[in-house]
């Protein structure tokens, strides 16, 4: 039996959006608020090694301090890391110690400051969102010391254990060095990142990382705040691609009047289409929660936790089934898309009688709804509400969507769900989808809507 459509009316237009919880922090260094933390708040240096000693004395004149600054006063606004190709003029730095200036050119502007001293302008020749990956342009060459190869097949393999060292501008205290050890490639980024276990601090992203004999391993980008010495690399294939587009454009002469903004835009299009794509690979997977099926994607790119408040003369009970992807595609400090996150919510009650328990539910469902739509961002939720009925189950369904300002084509839709079936007993459900094509949104929610179900999966 086919279920109702949901109609949604929108409004298409070209701004920013949202951060989600529990990503891998970036590790470029804003203005602090206060003078000084303690010391428990960032990541201790240890002595650097003979290696370490003799890498940095050698990378150190093509090291590069990158500062993001208001045009109007020219003040700080953030402060990266970057390292100069070999004898060139070019420098690679990640994409989010650029995103003021890609997005905002009118407001920011960047420059560099190497070990000397010296400083200059920076231009901003090409960004790889999606891998945060930028490339620049200064006024001055490098000595040649990272040498990056131009094809994938001359990288070094790297093996577990192998000492590895990332350099940059932690603080903004000044250049330095630390050690670490290569860990395998992190399965549950949604692109290959390697695990470093050693401290990146803010102010490092985009920062060389590289071995003992100083061939580049990869790129400094974030941190995780809640573990000890576990940081994340851009592996140097990506670098070896992007700097091979920048050798294709200054052929084609295409370096002048960037449009950053459509660029990010269309790469969070190529984003969602692979991400759309590798969520309906295989048929959602049913879990029982109580009477019901509810549908969950669990993969590399997608954990699912559970958890109940269940205690002894509760007024209810409520069993919640939580599934979110565990990486998201840093835009700006606004905004991080490209994601999905599902949650199921399962209450019943013996001790409420129906109007109480109705009552209850109702706010629930009421509140879940009024808490998505805030996010100057993106424009107004348009949202519709209907009670249907797919193959098994009646619902009442609401389903917002929202257009992004400054990227056209993309949507944040968000669907609500509530069981209809049962008097002291409710299945809620919401499924959130960041950073998507408007016909990709309706596939995944008409997906989820026909998907949850009562009764023993077939």
């Amino acid at each position: 039996m086919q279920f109702k459509k949901i109609l949604v009316l929108l409004y298409c237009v070209s701004t920013l959006a949202l951060a989600i919880p529990a990503i891998p922090e970036p590790s470029v260094e804003k203005p602090a608020e206060a003078a000084l933390e303690t010391s428990s708040e960032t990541t201790p240096f240890a002595p650097p090694s003979s290696a370490a000693q003799k890498l940095y004395s050698s990378a150190k004149n093509d090291l590069l301090q990158i500062r993001v600054l208001l045009k109007s006063g020219r003040t700080q606004a953030s402060v990266g890391s970057g390292f100069m190709i070999g004898t060139s003029d070019l420098v690679v730095t990640n994409y989010h110690v650029m995103s003021q200036i890609a997005l905002e050119p009118d407001i920011y502007v960047g420059e560099f400051v190497d070990t000397n001293g010296q400083r200059g302008e920076v231009e901003l020749l090409a960004i790889d969102v999606l891998h945060d990956l930028a490339v620049l342009r200064v006024g001055r060459k490098g000595t040649g010391f990272f040498q990056v190869p131009g094809q994938v097949a001359q990288l070094s393999a790297l093996t577990q254990g192998q000492y590895l060292y990332s350099l940059g501008n932690p603080l903004d205290l000044g250049f330095a060095i630390s050690e670490g050890a290569y860990n395998g490639i992190i399965g549950r980024a949604f692109y290959d990142q390697f695990m470093f276990t050693g401290p990146i601090n803010s102010g490092m992203s985009g920062g060389p990382n590289v071995t003992s004999q100083g061939k580049i391993a990869g790129v400094n980008v974030s941190k995780r705040l809640d573990g000890e010495l576990v940081s994340f690399l851009v592996p140097a294939r990506f670098v070896i691609a992007l700097l091979n587009k920048v050798a294709l454009q200054a052929e084609q002469k295409k370096m002048s009047t960037k449009n950053f903004s459509a660029e990010v835009g269309q790469q969070l299009i190529a984003h969602q289409n692979l991400m759309v794509g590798k969520l309906l690979e295989s048929p959602l997977s049913l879990k029982a929660l109580g009477p019901y099926q509810v549908p969950v994607r669990e993969s590399d790119q997608v954990r699912c936790w559970g958890r109940s408040n269940a205690k002894p003369n509760a007024p209810f009970t409520l069993d919640q089934m939580n599934c979110q992807m565990e990486s998201a595609i840093y835009v700006s400090a606004q905004l991080q898309t490209g994601n999905i996150a599902i949650r199921h919510s399962f209450t019943r009650s013996q001790e409420l009688d129906t109007l109480r328990f109705s009552h209850m539910i109702t706010n629930t469902f009421k509140n879940q709804v009024a808490s998505s739509t805030k996010d100057q961002g993106l424009t107004a939720a348009v949202c519709t509400e209907e009670f249907v009925k797919n193959q098994s189950l009646p619902l009442r369904a609401v389903l917002c969507v929202r257009a992004y300002r400054k990227f056209a084509g993309l949507y944040d839709f968000a669907l609500f769900t509530a069981s209809t079936d049962q008097s002291r007993m409710s299945l809620q459900s919401h499924v959130d989808t960041k950073g998507v094509s408007y016909e990709n949104g309706m596939r995944l929610s008409r997906l989820f809507l026909s998907s949850i179900a009562k009764g023993s999966k077939p």
